[in-house]
């Protein structure tokens, strides 16, 4: 028997497949009212014999089936349509299927029974995955050492030019995050000592007492634990470049150390009698303000001069918002390389997104936020919903963090969803466990159906208030059907106006 309940065509959009005849049929109607060409299938066998000569725009599949199941189909279909979204529909809640359907690749995981318009919304969405992703270009473009077009990167860029036939010492400042570290490697990979090493230390990271041995070397026996010589970070730079970072938190002893370093150019190892030659070029950098250091007295005015040469500093990712979206697709690029699957892409409203974020850690917390996305996005295209819950709270796209001390609720047992003070909102999930303690003190029975009644009652009331009560309108916000939304009103007896 063929598995299509209507003719075939070249051009359905949704496949769906499953072996349950009944569901193949109510999906194939709700797609056709909403005006969706699909192509029904009973077994994962003709969805392969299929694709030899078709493409879905998505499949529907389910988990279960006799043969080959949904999770070695999806396999089989991502392997030769890697792009493809398939969406996994089983009566199998557990957390074994929806971790093997996410692992495998699934667009979304469609638990049994489901509101079929939810489902027609949810293909929907990854019809407009499929769109995206097809015309998304395939190729990355390839990618400079730094990335940047904001005006306040094109004087980096350009120092950075000037700098190449130089070996002045350099001050790069900039708040963390921003990059210094990736400025520094690019004023070495561009000078005259690019064939040679480039050695990084943070002073900040290093314990004090240990810093000055990581800096010049101890010989042997110069402390205890000195079993052998070794070579220090000066030694180890030899005709390259010594990257300092932070170097504003560099204890006052070694500062007079570097400072004799920098103007004499040479140095001893500790413990070491014998003055050896500084061959590196120094580049610095800091997060803190040197100048108020120095007017302070904690950091020497002399030494700081000798390492003011050229100062250049690095904007915040705030005075550059204008590079995020070419940062976000370079990290989310690298991310997917490194964990060896496709890259994901932001769409036009999460770029918006994106973009408005104040971004206290700078390009370094952009980086971290892309690698965060590649993990954890469910779908190829990020969407805002898809970003962190304290990120859309910053936005206020979500409720702040709950109050700790809720308020008293009254005694009525609609008082469920009052509302706090403005100044202080409180948590609703902990107002209605109150409520429903008080209630069960009470030896009330019938708790649920009154919550639930109550909590349904504000929540498409205040949504038909807000959009004036068109019905349409408020069903589309909240996530409901037309005809749920209007048997609820019904139901629930909220007097407003239809459409």
């Amino acid at each position: 028997m063929m598995a299509e309940s209507i003719e075939a065509t070249e051009t359905a959009q949704v496949w769906v497949v499953d072996d349950d005849r009944s569901i193949r049929w109510v999906l194939e109607k709700a797609l056709s009212r909403a005006n969706l060409s699909s192509r029904v299938f009973a077994s994962a066998a003709e969805v392969l014999d299929a694709l030899k000569l078709h493409k879905p725009q998505v499949l529907v599949s389910d988990i279960r089936m006799p043969g080959m199941g949904g999770i070695e189909l999806l396999q089989e279909v991502k392997s030769r349509m890697p792009g493809l979204p398939v969406i996994i529909m089983t009566a199998y809640s557990d957390l074994e299927s929806a971790v093997s359907a996410f692992q495998g690749g699934a667009f979304e995981y469609l638990p049994k029974p489901f509101d079929i318009e939810k489902a027609i919304e949810l293909i929907r969405r990854a019809l407009d995955e499929s769109l995206q992703v097809a015309g998304a270009e395939e190729d990355p473009l390839e990618v400079p050492e730094i990335l940047g077009q904001a005006p306040a990167m094109h004087d980096v860029f350009r120092a950075i030019g000037r700098l190449s036939q130089s070996n002045a010492t350099v001050l790069i400042t900039g708040e963390s995050g921003s990059g210094k570290e990736v400025v520094a490697r690019a004023l070495h990979r561009h000078s005259t000592r690019a064939a040679r090493p480039f050695i990084a230390l943070n002073t900040a990271a290093i314990p004090r007492d240990l810093l000055e041995s990581e800096l010049f070397g101890h010989e042997r026996g110069a402390f205890t634990g000195a079993q052998a010589m070794r070579r220090g970070r000066f030694e180890q730079a030899e005709g390259g470049t010594l990257f300092l970072d932070e170097i504003g938190d560099m204890p006052a002893e070694l500062q007079t150390r570097l400072l004799r370093v920098l103007s004499d150019g040479f140095f001893y190892r500790v413990g070491g009698h014998q003055p050896l030659k500084a061959d590196a070029r120094v580049i610095a950098a800091t997060h803190q303000n040197l100048d108020e250091q120095v007017r302070e007295g904690r950091f020497r005015e002399d030494l700081f001069h000798r390492l003011n040469v050229i100062r250049l500093r690095l904007p915040p990712l705030r005075e550059r918002r204008e590079d995020i979206p070419l940062l976000a697709r370079h990290f989310l690029a690298r991310s997917a390389k490194e964990l060896g699957v496709e890259s994901k892409r932001l769409t036009e409203e999460a770029l918006q997104f994106l973009t408005q974020l104040l971004f206290p850690g700078n390009v370094r917390q952009l980086e971290n936020l892309c690698h965060w996305l590649t993990v954890l996005a469910p779908a190829q295209w990020v969407r805002i919903e898809d970003f962190p819950m304290e990120l859309r709270q910053e936005r206020g796209l979500v409720p702040a963090p709950a109050s700790p001390v809720p308020p008293a609720l009254p005694d009525a047992p609609g008082a469920v969803v009052a509302s706090a003070p403005a100044a202080a909102p409180a948590d609703w999930r902990a107002l209605l466990r109150t409520e429903v303690k008080r209630l069960l003190e009470k030896g009330e029975s019938g708790i649920i159906d009154e919550l639930t009644s109550d909590f349904e009652s504000v929540v498409i009331g205040s949504a038909l208030s807000h959009v004036r009560g068109r019905r349409i309108e408020a069903a589309a916000r909240l996530g409901l059907g037309r005809n749920t939304i209007t048997r609820k009103v019904r139901e629930l007896r909220l007097d407003h106006s239809e459409d």
